[in-house]
């Protein structure tokens, strides 16, 4: 758990770059719950992680950035990162897994960030390993990096703000420094709010960890929800975010791409695989009821997949 007052201390240091997104709601029939959007893919890079990826390298001593930034990500940290290098005129190195969409590869370019695409379980053992062995410049770990969960908990703050009473806030969960970040401002603010994470199937590493007592495999099968599970929860995240969550869910991938659809039809909101995971726990009613926020994480999603998914079941 990450403290309220670093995270307090974050949001002074990222205004500026990260914007304060909307919270919106979203009515879903007369005997739905209330669901509120929290609309982290309107942010400069359609994705929550520029709070993060700002507050880590403003924190880092100026001699650590010289040689420039490092990630691992399959692509919205990426951009947080590049964004963050472009800003403060430093070269940026993203690491990828093989299977990362071109929508995000195609902004991590824009951003001036160079990629270098990895085999998935040799990306993934950057990630665990939190060292991009070879390659120069401060290493910004996408989850795990205390400056990131700060910066992601300032999401927390602003949900209390606009909706100081929520019932259940269900986040995405991919790494855990969204949830551990958001999860512990939300907790210490108001510890009445149940914290509720939301995986795929095929990749639900927390929920299998929640049901198990502690980390274990899993038999991860991608989709196109990429921004979120795993097969494996981070043994270094499992103490920091197991105690701040009450429920864990993973989520068929045809509910995922259901609600994609329904945030284009009714709300005109673009939604990533990731994004739309907690709009879908609430959609199906299994995040409960009462006041819902969700944390629509980013907007990243490749056209085509879109258009599909608009014009059919999805996959």
């Amino acid at each position: 758990m990450t403290t309220l007052a670093a995270i307090q201390a974050a949001r002074d240091r990222i205004a500026g770059a990260a914007i304060r997104t909307p919270l919106v709601r979203l009515y879903a029939g007369p005997d739905a719950a209330e669901i509120y959007l929290k609309l982290e893919c309107l942010q400069p890079v359609n994705s929550f992680k520029i709070r993060g990826a700002t507050n880590a390298v403003l924190l880092a001593p100026a001699e650590q950035l010289a040689s420039g930034l490092v990630t691992a990500s399959a692509g919205n940290m990426a951009q947080g990162v590049a964004w963050a290098a472009r800003e403060l005129g430093l070269p940026a190195t993203i690491l990828v897994p093989d299977t990362a969409p071109e929508a995000k590869l195609a902004a991590i370019t824009r951003l001036g960030g160079t990629v270098l695409k990895l085999p998935y379980d040799q990306w993934w053992g950057t990630i665990v390993s939190g060292w991009a062995e070879g390659i120069d410049g401060l290493f910004v770990h996408p989850v795990q990096d205390p400056g990131v969960i700060a910066g992601n908990g300032t999401i927390g703050l602003e949900i209390l703000e606009d909706l100081p009473d929520p019932d259940v806030v269900v986040i995405p969960y991919g790494g855990g420094g969204l949830t551990c970040g958001i999860a512990s401002a939300v907790k210490a603010l108001r510890p009445e709010t149940r914290i509720i994470t939301a995986e795929p199937e095929g990749g639900s590493a927390f929920a299998a960890a929640m049901a198990a007592g502690g980390p274990a495999d899993v038999d991860f099968r991608p989709s196109f929800v990429d921004g979120a599970g795993s097969r494996r929860v981070l043994d270094t995240m499992w103490p920091q975010v197991s105690p701040l969550v009450d429920e864990a869910l993973a989520l068929p991938v045809a509910d995922v791409a259901a609600a994609v659809r329904t945030l284009a039809e009714r709300a005109r909101i673009i939604a990533e695989g990731a994004g739309a995971l907690a709009p879908a726990a609430a959609l199906t009613g299994r995040a409960g009821s009462g006041k819902i926020v969700c944390v629509v994480s980013g907007g990243n999603i490749n056209l085509s997949k879109l258009a599909e998914i608009l014009t059919s079941a999805g996959s």
